[in-house]
């Protein structure tokens, strides 16, 4: 029998580190450019974990009463398995969403930059729209591209700037690194439940790209995030390169992706991806921590 412990799970495996990792790398750039602020990061980190469990679950109620989920062969949806009303669900992710903004203001408040409450109305709207509203961009095979500039180039950087006021070149690197490893668990993501989308009409990237393409795609990604690391290291300290370490968990994934295992086989992937993530910005963290 389904339960909501099943769905934890789900947020565990996608959301926790993609929310997680972004402020990890940013406070390491941070610190290694003498501007790391500890209250200004916990609040980054806030806004980011509401948001993202806000989309989660946002995509939740959108997804189940289009009935999109039926196929579905990843964790539990709440609405999709009867687990919650799609009322409940909604309510939960505009709670999250108020949380979020909270923790904005409070930004702005300490900060003074008041455009920040700009970027994070777009980061929510990003977020409603991934799969709400009468043309979602996540059926339109977008999903990708919105969750590398968000999750990866806006949420590395703008973390980094409310601490430093400048975006340097190591801090758009790290995003670029960051990114492509969010984008990559999307990928894996939607790989998993690529038969089930294409019955239901769902059109991600991955349904419009096919199964080897997509295959392809998400070896890439693992690419341009071992590349942004090495750029990042390059334009400030080789002891960076400890955010290599990530291709310990993602050989197994780029292993299982390249053979060709699908639905359920999929779902360590997806583990293991999101691990690499978080172990890519904990090792930039660390590196340009202890940086002469």
């Amino acid at each position: 029998m389904a339960t909501p412990t099943q769905w934890i799970e789900g947020i565990r495996l996608r959301t926790l580190p993609a929310a997680i990792s972004p402020i990890v790398a940013a406070a390491g750039i941070a610190w290694y450019e003498h501007g790391f602020e500890p209250l200004l990061v916990a609040l980054a980190l806030l806004v980011s974990l509401a948001i993202q469990i806000g989309s989660n679950l946002a995509n939740d109620y959108s997804d189940g009463i289009r009935g999109v989920d039926a196929a579905r062969v990843g964790p539990l949806r709440l609405v999709g398995s009867g687990v919650a009303t799609p009322r409940r669900v909604l309510l939960a992710a505009f709670g999250c969403w108020t949380v979020a903004c909270a923790g904005g203001i409070a930004v702005v408040a300490i900060t003074g930059i008041w455009w920040l409450l700009l970027v994070g109305a777009a980061c929510i709207a990003a977020a409603w729209f991934y799969t709400g509203g009468k043309k979602p961009y996540g059926y339109l095979g977008l999903g990708e591209l919105f969750v590398f500039i968000f999750y990866g180039l806006v949420a590395v950087s703008g973390t980094v700037y409310i601490q430093v006021r400048l975006v340097s070149l190591p801090a758009w690197f790290s995003a670029v690194a960051i990114g492509a490893l969010a984008c990559a668990i999307l990928v894996a993501n939607n790989l998993r439940d690529l038969e089930g989308d294409l019955a239901a009409g769902k059109l991600t990237l991955a349904t419009r790209l096919g199964d080897k393409k997509t295959r392809y795609f998400f070896g890439l990604l693992v690419l341009i995030a071992a590349a942004g690391v090495v750029a990042v290291a390059w334009t400030s300290s080789w002891w960076a390169l400890l955010g290599l370490l990530m291709m310990i968990s993602l050989a197994g994934p780029v292993y299982e992706v390249a053979k060709g295992v699908t639905g359920r086989a999929l779902i360590p992937v997806l583990r293991q991806t999101g691990l690499a993530e978080f172990v890519c910005a904990s090792g930039i963290f660390v590196g340009l921590v202890f940086a002469p």
